[in-house]
């Protein structure tokens, strides 16, 4: 089974100057979930590469196991840290079709 996660590029809330980006646990359970059961991800982001963490996600009071386990796991991060940019999986994936669809 394959499983595109595709996250924010978006680092600032509209004008207001606040910092915006994915929330880490929204992030952290699903990413720990479909690795355990042997998922093969793609992580992706508009603009590829690391994506932007709203730091109100990571604050202390904030913290769960898989928060947590994401801060351990250096595979994890690298994976975060590279994240594919959504054009170009969009790209392969009409590419596959007309593969499947083609005499």
């Amino acid at each position: 089974m394959k499983i595109l996660m595709v996250l924010t590029s978006h680092d600032q809330l509209g004008n207001t100057g606040r910092k915006a980006g994915f929330w880490l646990e929204e992030f952290a359970a699903p990413y720990f979930v479909f690795r355990d059961a042997g998922v093969q991800l793609t992580l992706a982001s508009p603009k590829g590469r690391q994506p932007p963490l709203d730091p109100k996600s990571d604050l202390p009071e904030s913290q769960t196991p898989a928060m947590s386990r994401f801060k351990q796991d250096a595979a994890a991060q690298k994976a975060l840290s590279q994240t594919v940019k959504l054009a170009d999986v969009m790209n392969v994936l009409a590419a596959e079709s007309a593969a499947s669809v083609s005499p």
